[in-house]
């Protein structure tokens, strides 16, 4: 089944989703028109409305189905340095009125705060950029299940060791998100979501093992084949197959590119304004200090094409732009929207809800390449549970992977913990691989750190 199946009538889905777009911002309209006659000095609300579904086929069986239609208003008002939030799924007249009282009501009770209200009028966006984020893929569930029985039928195929299957999933979304203000702010964004998925089970001997991947991006006709996805996860599992643990030792660690991202996220989270302001952060008073080895330049990028985390303002309506965060490993801006900037009486860095396309400059070395240089150490291709403490840095996840020697994967790994100190390892990044992983907002090659604690038999 192809992936390129489009609608028959492209042109009344636009119309359509043009039509829906003019009720969400009419919407938005009257809730803030509801909280200024509720007697709110300013407010700001949200409104998201989506649609799609999701099905999964397991030994070439369908097993699921799943319709979503999901809609969801927040309001926010303030009375002064007094916030009120308050929100709701029902977008009748009568709830919507009911939700902006409660948050009015909500308001009059809450405790003065001199930080609080709306982002500065003069950095709200003034152009809302066409970064191409909308790509309906007009499938129906039976053109869907045949790309998740062709993914499925690709893995189960590839080696007589793969003996089962936790199944392929085909997901297709698409929803809408209106953001305004009384400063007279508006932005309306249409963004689209696809994917294939597949996970499978192979067993030789005493072992048994399993591993996935998936493709994922805003345009359909961007996704790796439903044969390719399937190959990689079988490819996967069978590498693993053997598995063994290994004596504690100190070593390189090659992080692969889909598990790098997660030392940049924690990153993040010891940079961001609401962890800085409470003082729960092992990057406390840093800025303009070296973090990473000289190597490392960090920026956010949110104006690329078809990205996932691209977007022309922030959840305040605050322009984004092109910054870097890190440069030549020195920590050069922290992560803040309105609020944590007047606590930390800076300037908002335009991140209310978060980082968008988190990239991180990679290096001449593609991932082979970076197996090479590692010489021997541990690759690490999966990592188990969340011991990662942002406070005082210290860290300490399972992880599953192979054991590299001169150079080549000797065998595969199990059971092990990598372990350390976030600051340690951060400065003791060797390389970043050109091997980018553009499926999520963190935008990462694979990471090689010289040494870290790896803990084993």
């Amino acid at each position: 089944m192809s992936r390129d199946a489009v609608s028959a009538d492209g042109s009344s889905a636009a119309a359509q989703s043009n039509e829906d777009d003019s009720i969400l911002q009419e919407l938005a309209h009257h809730v803030l028109a509801t909280a200024k006659r509720g007697g709110a000095d300013a407010s700001e609300m949200a409104i998201s409305r989506g649609q799609g579904f999701t099905t999964t086929v397991r030994l070439g069986a369908v097993e699921t189905v799943e319709h979503n239609r999901d809609k969801h208003l927040v309001v926010t008002v303030f009375f002064g340095n007094r916030t009120g939030s308050a929100s709701t799924s029902d977008f009748t007249t009568a709830a919507i009125e009911d939700t902006v009282r409660a948050a009015c009501s909500i308001a009059k009770y809450t405790a003065e705060d001199e930080c609080a209200g709306l982002a500065d009028p003069e950095r709200l966006a003034t152009e809302i950029l066409d970064l191409d984020l909308d790509h309906p893929w007009q499938i129906d569930v039976t053109q869907a299940i045949e790309i998740a029985k062709e993914c499925e039928d690709a893995a189960r195929q590839f080696d007589p060791r793969i003996k089962n299957s936790e199944g392929s999933t085909v997901s297709t979304q698409r929803g809408t998100e209106v953001y305004a203000n009384t400063h007279g702010f508006m932005g309306t964004t249409c963004a689209t979501r696809h994917s294939i998925s597949c996970s499978v089970i192979g067993e030789a001997k005493e072992s048994m093992q399993r591993d996935y991947w998936y493709s994922a991006g805003r345009d359909y006709r961007d996704l790796e084949s439903a044969e390719r996805v399937g190959q990689t996860a079988a490819r996967r599992t069978i590498g693993r197959l053997g598995a063994t643990k290994i004596k504690t030792i100190q070593c390189p660690v090659l992080y692969e590119a889909p598990v790098a991202s997660s030392l940049l996220a924690h990153f993040i989270s010891a940079v961001r304004g609401s962890a800085l302001y409470r003082k729960a952060s092992f990057l406390l008073d840093q800025l303009g200090n070296p973090i990473f080895s000289d190597g490392v330049y960090i920026s956010e990028q949110p104006h690329l094409l078809k990205a996932v985390g691209s977007a022309s303002y922030d959840a305040e309506g605050v322009a984004t732009k092109t910054r870097n965060i890190v440069q030549a490993g020195v920590l050069a801006s922290y992560v803040l929207d309105t609020y944590s900037a007047r606590k930390l009486a800076m300037e908002t860095t335009g991140n209310a809800g978060g980082v968008r396309n988190l990239h991180i400059k990679p290096g001449s070395y593609d991932f082979n390449g970076l197996i090479k240089k590692m010489d021997t150490g541990l690759l690490v291709t999966e990592l188990i549970g969340s011991g990662v403490n942002t406070v005082t840095g210290d860290y300490s996840r399972g992880a599953v992977g192979y054991w590299i020697e001169n150079g080549e994967i000797k065998h595969p790994v199990e059971e092990v913990t990598v372990a350390g100190n976030l600051k340690d390892m951060f400065k003791h990044i060797v390389e970043v691989g050109s091997d980018v992983d553009t499926r999520g907002n963190i935008r990462c090659g694979s990471i090689l750190l010289e040494r870290a604690t790896v803990a084993g038999d």
